[in-house]
């Protein structure tokens, strides 16, 4: 029976994952700890890559080598580049974005990826799918929005990076580990989604806020994960 692979980056995303499966089993493959189980009845796979690009794809293609897939689903923590996002807020993913891979000298777009375009897009029938759970979902104190998601191997801080990103990219999210995932669910022809929920927003000193609010910003994660498995 295929499964969802679900990737997250840290520890603390995992732990609220795992908090909503069932009947989980640890699978050991080249050091990484695959936890294969049920969320609402749906076979899933949990993985943490470990922070960065080359952690998210190295764990991106030993998921899809092992195990038969319906979709990569990529669920983390996020920091907020759009003035329409507050801690706490959720972005579903429609496009993906490298904002650090620049190959302008060739004359390309900054971001553009030979063999792969100037941005990923996700899977429209997935995003589809969260766009009908988000109408039929009851009040709720936060927003879900989406959007862009800009990923690159740095923890955006400064006013100035988070504004120029937003510029270029028109993003909403900065993250460090989503663009690569896309990328290989993209040349391997695997469906691929995101859910990034804001932990923080650029500012100079985000990184406490980061802190602060990385278990809030995984728990909606989880929430969200369940009320879409659902």
């Amino acid at each position: 029976m295929k499964k969802i692979g679900i990737i997250v980056a840290m520890d603390e995303e995992r732990e609220e994952i795992l908090d909503i499966m069932t009947d989980v089993e640890v699978e050991q493959i080249y050091n990484l700890r695959f936890l294969k189980g049920k969320i609402q009845g749906k076979e899933c796979v949990l993985i943490k890559s470990g922070i960065g690009k080359v952690n998210a794809a190295r764990t991106a293609q030993i998921m899809i080598n092992k195990y038969e897939l319906q979709y990569i689903i990529n669920i983390g923590v996020g920091g907020a580049i759009s003035p329409l996002l507050n801690i706490g807020d959720v972005l579903i993913g429609k496009s993906v974005v490298q904002h650090d891979f620049d190959i302008t000298a060739f004359g390309h777009s900054k971001g553009y990826i030979t063999g792969v375009g100037d941005r990923v897009e996700c899977t429209m029938e997935l995003v589809e799918e969260f766009e009908q759970m988000i109408e039929s979902m009851p009040e709720r104190n936060y927003k879900i929005k989406i959007g862009t998601i800009a990923t690159g191997d740095i923890f955006c801080t400064e006013f100035w990076m988070k504004d120029k990103i937003r510029a270029k990219f028109d993003a909403d999210v900065v993250d460090m580990e989503c663009g690569a995932i896309a990328q290989v669910c993209y040349l391997d022809n695997i469906p691929f989604a995101a859910i990034r929920a804001i932990s923080d927003t650029p500012n100079g000193e985000n990184a406490k806020t980061f802190d602060k609010n990385l278990k809030l910003a995984s728990k909606r994660c989880s929430n969200l994960l369940k009320e879409f498995l659902a």
